[in-house]
């Protein structure tokens, strides 16, 4: 059997696609301090001095925000993995 790129590139995506959690999911004290991968769409790209950030919306509808340094494009679609953070002032929140 011939492996193509196409082959592996799907590969890929499969499991890349099988590693992401739902938001709600994640939304919850377990999983604060851990590693978490999430997909979605960004919506409200923000940057005001040092703090920056957007928030995502997975295909559920629900919603978590991402501080990050590098900041997407309103309406990418993206996955992203970092550490699940919970504020008082905050809420749940990712840490890349």
């Amino acid at each position: 059997m011939k492996i193509t790129h196409k082959t592996i590139f799907c590969i890929m995506l499969v499991l890349l696609a099988g590693c992401a959690q739902n938001i709600a999911d994640i939304k919850n004290p377990e999983h604060v301090g851990k590693t978490v991968t999430v997909s979605g769409t960004v919506e409200g790209v923000i940057k005001l001095g040092p703090i920056s950030g957007y928030t995502l919306k997975d295909s559920n509808g629900d919603k978590i925000g991402v501080a990050a340094e590098r900041l997407p494009a309103e309406g990418d679609k993206m996955t992203v993995k970092g550490v699940l953070i919970k504020d008082t002032l905050l809420g749940y929140y990712i840490k890349t």
